[in-house]
C-alpha cells in the first residue's frame, strides 16, 4: 500500500481534544475496501473519512465512511473533518458536492473571524410512524429510563436526512446525564425497532444556556457505544422539533444550537438550520468547526 496522509480532526468544536474525533484520508485512491476497514479499526474513531476522485458529473468528490466494524452511508461529524482537512491543504472556499452513500450533498466551507466553518445540507427529512408503546417500554428498559420520564409532547420516533437515528425525548438534562444504558440489551433491539443509532435528547434548559438542546447518543450495535456529537443525530432531531411544534417555526429558516457530550464528559456544539415550508420541516443543514488533532504519513 502506497503512503496516504491521515489526519485527526476534532469536528464540532473549537478546542483540542474536545468535539468529535474523526479519521481523515484525503487521498484515498488505490486504497480496498478491506484496507480502508483496517485504517478504521486501527484509528478506533467512531468513524473514518476516504476521500475519493469522482465517479460522475454531478459531484465533485466521492467520500466514504468506516467505522471500526462496517461502512456507513454518510457521517456528519466525519464530513466536517474531511472538508476542514481539504481546507488546511489548501482547498479554496465555496461549496463541493460530495457523493456518500446517502446521495449527494452540498457542503461549503467557508472562513471567518474565528476560522473555517463547515456547513452541510443533509438530506430532506424522513419520517417514520412512531414507535409502538410495547416497544417503547422495551427501549427505557434498555435506556434505564422510567417510562414517565420520557417527554410526552413528541413520538419516539425514527428521523433519517441521511443516516437516520431513532429520537428519545426526555424531561430532565440531570436525568440524561445520569444515564448507563445496558449496551448489550440496546443493541439487541436494533433489528426489531428498526435503527442503528439512539439519540436521546432533551429541551430542559438553564438560563443563559446558548444551546436549544443537549442530547446524548448511544449506537452499540455498529461498535460504537456513544458518540460524543453526531451530526446525524442533531440535524433530523431539527426536523422532529418543527413537525412537532417544539421549536417556534414559521416559513423560512430557523436556527437553532445543539450541544451533546458523552458519559464522559466529551463534547461539543453544532447550529442546526430547518427549513420550513407551510410548518412543515422541508430541509436541514448543520455547521460545525473543527480543530487539527494531528497528520500522520502510512
Amino acid at each position: 500500500m502506497a503512503p496516504v496522509r491521515i489526519y485527526r480532526i476534532d469536528a464540532f468544536t473549537t478546542v483540542r481534544g474536545e468535539g468529535n474525533p474523526a479519521g481523515v484520508v484525503t487521498d484515498a485512491r488505490g486504497l480496498s475496501d478491506a484496507q480502508m476497514q483496517a485504517i478504521a479499526r486501527e484509528l478506533g474513531h467512531s468513524e473514518t473519512a476516504f476521500v475519493l476522485p469522482p465517479r460522475g458529473d454531478d459531484h465533485d468528490i466521492h467520500v466514504r465512511f468506516f467505522s471500526p466494524t462496517v461502512e456507513v452511508p454518510v457521517c456528519g461529524h466525519a464530513t466536517v473533518g474531511a472538508h476542514f482537512a481539504l481546507a488546511l491543504e489548501g482547498g479554496t472556499p465555496g461549496t463541493r458536492r460530495q457523493l456518500t452513500g446517502a446521495g449527494v450533498q452540498a457542503v461549503e466551507t467557508r472562513q471567518d473571524a474565528g476560522g473555517i466553518v463547515v456547513r452541510i445540507r443533509q438530506n430532506a427529512p424522513e419520517f417514520d410512524t412512531p414507535l409502538r408503546d410495547e416497544r417503547v417500554r422495551e427501549l427505557t428498559d434498555a435506556l434505564g429510563l422510567a417510562h414517565d420520564e420520557l417527554d410526552p409532547r413528541g413520538p419516539v420516533q425514527f428521523v433519517s436526512t441521511g443516516h437516520g437515528k431513532l429520537m428519545v425525548p426526555i424531561r430532565s438534562r440531570e436525568r440524561l446525564y445520569a444515564l448507563r444504558p445496558d449496551m448489550a440489551r440496546l443493541a439487541a433491539l436494533d433489528e426489531r425497532i428498526g435503527t442503528r443509532g439512539y439519540f436521546v435528547f432533551t429541551l430542559d434548559a438553564e438560563p443563559g444556556d446558548d444551546a436549544r438542546t443537549h442530547g446524548r447518543m448511544f449506537a452499540p450495535g455498529i461498535g460504537i457505544e456513544e458518540d460524543p456529537v453526531t451530526g446525524n443525530a442533531n440535524g433530523p432531531m431539527g426536523a422532529w422539533l418543527v413537525k412537532h411544534g417544539l421549536l417556534a417555526a414559521h416559513d423560512g429558516e430557523v436556527r437553532f444550537r445543539a450541544r451533546q457530550r458523552n458519559g464522559a464528559g466529551r463534547g461539543g456544539f453544532m447550529d442546526v438550520a430547518v427549513s420550513v415550508r407551510d410548518g412543515e420541516p422541508v430541509a436541514v443543514a448543520i455547521e460545525g468547526r473543527a480543530v487539527l488533532g494531528d497528520r500522520v504519513e502510512r
